[in-house]
């Protein structure tokens, strides 16, 4: 794995002269090491009750404006079932922190999904290891949780009532019970250094992730930032091409938020190191209720315009669909390996 400096880092981040070079250089290393395809994953936003209060997030629970809802089992299965006959070879289900979804719930759903022959991705939060385990045993093959920033002071700040250190540890649990493990930051955050968001992707390299996301913070009207200034679609990008540089085999999604600032930010950043795409496939009647920021885009479109749409974006420069689950390099491998023995 490449090693830089944090004072190298921190150069491509600031150096508007170097942005071309530093785009053209990640996106080189992104076709060398993974190709042209793009992964698919089919998004389902189960459920937007949440037990936290995070100061940037639309869904946070003081939000007393946000109409709640959240999916019963059939509902989840069968939105699953339909992603999966669009051709989705994965499902990531991500929910606020909603507690009412125990073990029990959850594994039964991931059981059902699993036989639709795709892989499952979680991303519901921080959870015991018990259930960590449980999920695992139940045939989740991925777990996606930011860490947000390790800046311990500005997390403490952004995210009250929680615990820095036992969010670093739920990722650490993940990774050992042998899922791909999945994680990333916000940038443009109140209060953010440049040098903080150096550190946050050598936390990631360290860690390290087999997938990373990178977010640009957008204020939420109904939350204390709401005034802030947000992060910009230039410093995602930048952030994102260095994270491929870093971490040259991982997959990196071009995140829905940055094409919330800009009508191309998906396809701008698949050109800067990104792989992944991650279409809503949620019913629409719910999708809006997910508000984590403004102005989300698709609202209104079907999965199955979502699905077209996309693919006739990603043909557009040049790019193919991945027709396999798209898993991390090491984990497609080492399966390959236990199929073989």
């Amino acid at each position: 794995m490449p090693r830089y400096l944090k004072e190298e880092i921190i150069h491509w981040l600031q150096d508007d002269n170097q942005e071309k070079a530093l785009f053209q250089k990640a996106d080189a290393v992104r076709k060398e090491t993974l190709g042209d395809e793009v992964h698919l994953r089919g998004l389902i936003e189960f459920s937007n009750i949440c037990r936290n209060n995070c100061l940037y997030c639309g869904i946070r629970g003081g939000n007393a404006l946000v109409k709640r809802y959240r999916l019963s089992e059939e509902e989840l299965v069968q939105t699953a079932f339909n992603a999966a006959n669009l051709g989705f070879k994965t499902i990531v289900m991500q929910s606020g922190e909603d507690l009412y979804y125990t073990a029990d719930k959850l594994c039964r759903v991931i059981e059902k999904i699993k036989k639709f022959d795709v892989a499952v991705t979680l991303s519901i939060g921080e959870r015991s290891y018990e259930e960590y385990k449980a999920f695992r045993e139940a045939g989740a093959d991925r777990y996606l949780m930011r860490i947000e920033t390790t800046d311990k002071d500005l997390y403490h700040r952004l995210d009250p009532h929680m615990s820095w250190n036992h969010r670093h540890e739920c990722l650490l649990m993940i990774r050992d019970l042998g899922y791909e493990l999945g994680s990333g930051i916000m940038v443009g955050l109140p209060g953010q250094s440049i040098e903080s968001v150096a550190d946050d992707l050598l936390y990631l390299q360290s860690l390290p992730v087999d997938m990373a996301g990178i977010g640009p913070f957008i204020p939420h009207p109904q939350t204390p930032l709401a005034k802030e200034k947000g992060g910009t679609l230039k410093l995602a990008l930048r952030t994102m091409a260095v994270m491929r540089l870093l971490m040259p085999d991982i997959n990196i999604p071009a995140t829905t938020a940055m094409e919330s600032l800009h009508p191309q930010g998906r396809l701008m950043a698949l050109q800067c190191g990104a792989n992944v795409i991650m279409p809503n496939v949620t019913d629409t009647e719910y999708r809006k209720l997910y508000e984590l920021y403004p102005n989300k885009i698709c609202l209104n479109e079907t999965a199955v315009q979502c699905r077209t749409c996309i693919g006739l974006k990603i043909k557009s420069i040049g790019r193919t669909i991945g027709t396999g689950y798209g898993g991390h390099i090491k984990h497609v491998e080492a399966l390959k390996k236990e199929n073989e023995e």
